[in-house]
C-alpha cells in the first residue's frame, strides 16, 4: 500500500508540471489574446458588449467564466430603420423606401418613399438628377420635421458633404457594385439626422441584407419623453458650462470637501482653448414669402421687381344687397412691404372698394360710400365708370392680414365690376451678422492670461508674447440661394488660448529624498533604501534583487500596403470631379495588419486589391506628413508681410 501510494504521488506531480511551468509571461500573453479576441477592433467590441447591451442580452467577461444582463436601454426596438434601394436602367436609384419606428414600440410609424431618383450620395444627403446624367441636379438634406417625422429639404450643394455620383453618368453598375457601402452611406446619413434631433436614439446594430439594411435601436440616453434633453443644452450655447460648472461646484459638499484637503490645496495653471467667430447669414426672399393671396382673386400680374398686381372682380346685381367678392392678403413679413395701394376701379354700373368692412371708393355716375345701396336706377346708360385715384391700405395691410373686396351693383347688359390692388414689397437680400464670443468669460477673468491666437491663420500671440503680424483684411463670397454677396471684414475667426492661474492655497511640498536616496545608493542586483524613524532619524537597509527576464518582443507589428482602382465619382459644385481630370481612375491605398499562418506573416489582401508593400516595419510616415501639409497648405489663407524671404 505504500508503494501504491508513493507511485501515485508521483503521477501527480508529473501531471501538474505542465502548468506549474506556466510562466507569468505566458499567462499575461494568454490573457492579452483572449482580451484582443473580444475587443481588437470595433465589430468584436460591438458583436461583445454594444449590441447586447444596448438589447439587453447577457455579456460575458472577458474570459467567459461570467455572464450578465445589462440594462442600459429604457426602450428597445428590433427595427429601428429599414432602408430598401432598387437601382434604375440609369444607374440611379429609383426606389428607395425607408420604414422607421418613432417611437421604439416594435410597429412602423412611418414609410417614406423617395418622390425622386437618387443619382449621388453624400453623408448628410442626396442628390438628384436627371436620370443617368448629372445635369438639372438638385440637392436635398435629411432632416426631420417638427413632429419628428423624416423628410428630405432641398438645400445649395454646400450645405452637403462627401458626395459622389452613382448613376451611368460616372461609370455602369454602381449600386449594386458596391451596394453594401451604399447603404451604409445612405442610412448613416438617414441615423445621423434622426441622432441630431432626438440624441435619446442609439443604434446598436446594423444589418444588410439584400437591397435591404436594418438598424436594431434603444433609448439610451436618458429616460425621458422630451427629446430636448438638459444634456444637450451646451450644444446651442458652449459658453454657459463655464458659470454653471462653477455654480455646481459651489453648492457641492463633495467637490468643496476635496478642495480643502491637501490634495486640492495650491496653484496650478490650466490652458483653456476658445474661438470668436464672425457668422454670417444670408436668406433669399421671394414675393410669395412676404404676402400671400387667397380668395376670389380673378387674375394676377407682375408689376416690376417687387411689385405685384391682383384683380378682384364679378358680375353685379340689383337689389338690396349688391355682391361682394373678396380676397384676402396676408403677409408673413410685414416689415418688407414697402406699399400697398388700391390703384384701380371700373364698373358698369357702379363697384365700391372695401377694406376689412370698410368703404375706401368707388366707381360709378354717383357717391357711393356707404353701407345701402346708390341712390338712381340699378342700370345707368352709358359708358363704363372708372376710378384711378390710388387708395393707400398700407397700413392695414401690415397688421397681419387685410380682407380687400369689390362690391357691385349693375344690371341689364352691364353687370360687371372689379377692383386693382397693387403690392410692392423689397425682396433684396436678408444679411445678418454677429460675432460668437466664446472667449468673453476667459478675457474678463483676472485669473486669465491671452497665451496664443491665431487670426484667420496668422498667429499674433505666441506663448503670451506679441509676433506683431496683424492679418490683411479680407473678403470672402457668402452664396445662399440667388443671393451672393462679397463681404470684406478685418477678420473672420480668431483662436484663442488663455493661460488660467487656479488659486487653491498652498500645498506642501512632496519628500521626494527617499526616492533620491534608492536612486543614488542601489545597482543593477542590489536594492539600497532609507526610511524616517519614529525618533526623526533614518534607518538603512539593502537586499539583492533581480529584474525578470523581459522575454523578445517583435520590433513591430508586421502590416501590409496594397491598393486598388477606383474611379474618382466625388461631386462638387462644377459637377462630378472624375470628368474633369485627364485620368478619371485612380487609387485607393489600404494597410491591412498581417496575419501569421504556419509560422509566416500574409497579407490579407482585399477584393480587387494588389500588393505594394509586403508584411514588415513600414514606415510611411514621410509621405503622410508630405500630403498632410498639402491639405493644410490648400485650405490656409495666403497671408502677405512686408518682410524679405
Amino acid at each position: 500500500m505504500v508503494r501504491r501510494g508513493i507511485f501515485l504521488l508521483a503521477a501527480t506531480a508529473l501531471m501538474a508540471s505542465p502548468v506549474s511551468a506556466q510562466t507569468v509571461e505566458d499567462r499575461a500573453r494568454a490573457a492579452a489574446e483572449v482580451s484582443r479576441a473580444k475587443t481588437s477592433d470595433s465589430d468584436a467590441i460591438q458583436q461583445n458588449y454594444l449590441t447586447p447591451g444596448l438589447a439587453g442580452q447577457p455579456i460575458s467577461t472577458v474570459d467567459n467564466s461570467q455572464t450578465f444582463n445589462p440594462n442600459i436601454a429604457c426602450q428597445k426596438t428590433a427595427t429601428l430603420l429599414e432602408l430598401i434601394a432598387q437601382p434604375a436602367a440609369t444607374g440611379d436609384i429609383g426606389t428607395l423606401r425607408i420604414s422607421r419606428d418613432k417611437d421604439l414600440d416594435g410597429t412602423v410609424d412611418q414609410t417614406l418613399t423617395l418622390p425622386v431618383p437618387v443619382s449621388g450620395i453624400c453623408a448628410n444627403g442626396v442628390v438628384s438628377c436627371q436620370p443617368g446624367t448629372w445635369n438639372q441636379c438638385k440637392s436635398f438634406k435629411w432632416d426631420v420635421a417638427s413632429g419628428g417625422d423624416l423628410k428630405l429639404a432641398q438645400v445649395e450643394l454646400t450645405d452637403l458633404a462627401g458626395c459622389y455620383c452613382v448613376n451611368n453618368s460616372c461609370g455602369s453598375n454602381l449600386v449594386w457594385g458596391n451596394m453594401a457601402s451604399v447603404l451604409k452611406d445612405l442610412g448613416g446619413g438617414v441615423i445621423g439626422a434622426l441622432t441630431t434631433a432626438d440624441p435619446r436614439v442609439g443604434v446598436a446594430q446594423a444589418v444588410i441584407d439584400g437591397p435591404a439594411i436594418r438598424y436594431t435601436g434603444a433609448q439610451s440616453t436618458a429616460c425621458s419623453p422630451d427629446p430636448a434633453l438638459p444634456q444637450t443644452a451646451y450644444r446651442a450655447s458652449p459658453a454657459t458650462i463655464q458659470g454653471d460648472a462653477a455654480s455646481v461646484a459651489a453648492s457641492n459638499s463633495i467637490f468643496q470637501a476635496l478642495k480643502a484637503s491637501p490634495a486640492g490645496v495650491g496653484k496650478a495653471d490650466q490652458i483653456r482653448s476658445c474661438t470668436i467667430t464672425r457668422e454670417i447669414s444670408i436668406k433669399p426672399w421671394q414675393f410669395d414669402d412676404i404676402v400671400s393671396a387667397s380668395g376670389g382673386i380673378t387674375s394676377s400680374w407682375s408689376c416690376g421687381d417687387g411689385c405685384r398686381r391682383y384683380q378682384i372682380r364679378g358680375a353685379g346685381a340689383c337689389g338690396s344687397n349688391p355682391p361682394v367678392y373678396s380676397a384676402i392678403f396676408s403677409t408673413q413679413a410685414p416689415e418688407r412691404i414697402t406699399s400697398a395701394r388700391i390703384v384701380e376701379m371700373g364698373a358698369d354700373d357702379w363697384v365700391q372698394a372695401r377694406v376689412n368692412g370698410v368703404a375706401v371708393g368707388y366707381a360709378g355716375k354717383r357717391v357711393w360710400m356707404h353701407d345701402g345701396i346708390p341712390s338712381g336706377d340699378c342700370r345707368i346708360s352709358g359708358s363704363a365708370w372708372y376710378n384711378h385715384a390710388p387708395i393707400d391700405i398700407t397700413t392695414q395691410l401690415k397688421a397681419g392680414a387685410a380682407t380687400v373686396s369689390a362690391r357691385v351693383r349693375g344690371g341689364g347688359g352691364g353687370n360687371w365690376g372689379y377692383v386693382v390692388v397693387e403690392i410692392q414689397a423689397d425682396t433684396a437680400c436678408d444679411v445678418s451678422e454677429r460675432i460668437i464670443d466664446l472667449c468673453s468669460g476667459y478675457a474678463g477673468d483676472a485669473n486669465c492670461a491671452l497665451h496664443d491666437e491665431n487670426v484667420d491663420g496668422v498667429d499674433t500671440f505666441r506663448s503670451g508674447v506679441g509676433t506683431g503680424l496683424t492679418p490683411l483684411p479680407q473678403t470672402r463670397l457668402f452664396e445662399s440661394g440667388a443671393c451672393s454677396l462679397r463681404l470684406t471684414r478685418p477678420w473672420f475667426n480668431r483662436q484663442r488660448r488663455y493661460r488660467c492661474t487656479v488659486d487653491t492655497g498652498s500645498m506642501p511640498q512632496p519628500d521626494l529624498s527617499r526616492g533620491a536616496w534608492i536612486i543614488d545608493h542601489s545597482t543593477e542586483t542590489m536594492l539600497a533604501d532609507r526610511v524616517r524613524t519614529a525618533d526623526g532619524g533614518y534607518s538603512t537597509s539593502s537586499r539583492s534583487f533581480a529584474l525578470p527576464d523581459r522575454g523578445s518582443v517583435p520590433t513591430c507589428e508586421p502590416v501590409c500596403k496594397t491598393r486598388a482602382p477606383a474611379r474618382n465619382t466625388a461631386t462638387a459644385i462644377d459637377g462630378v470631379v472624375g470628368t474633369k481630370q485627364n485620368a478619371p481612375v485612380g487609387w485607393d491605398t489600404f494597410y491591412h495588419a498581417c496575419r501569421t499562418t504556419s509560422g509566416s506573416d500574409v497579407c490579407p489582401v482585399g477584393p480587387g486589391e494588389e500588393i505594394v508593400s509586403p508584411c514588415g516595419c513600414l514606415d510611411d510616415f514621410p509621405e503622410a506628413v508630405v500630403m498632410m501639409q498639402t491639405v493644410r497648405l490648400g485650405g490656409a489663407d495666403m497671408v502677405c508681410t512686408g518682410e524679405v524671404r
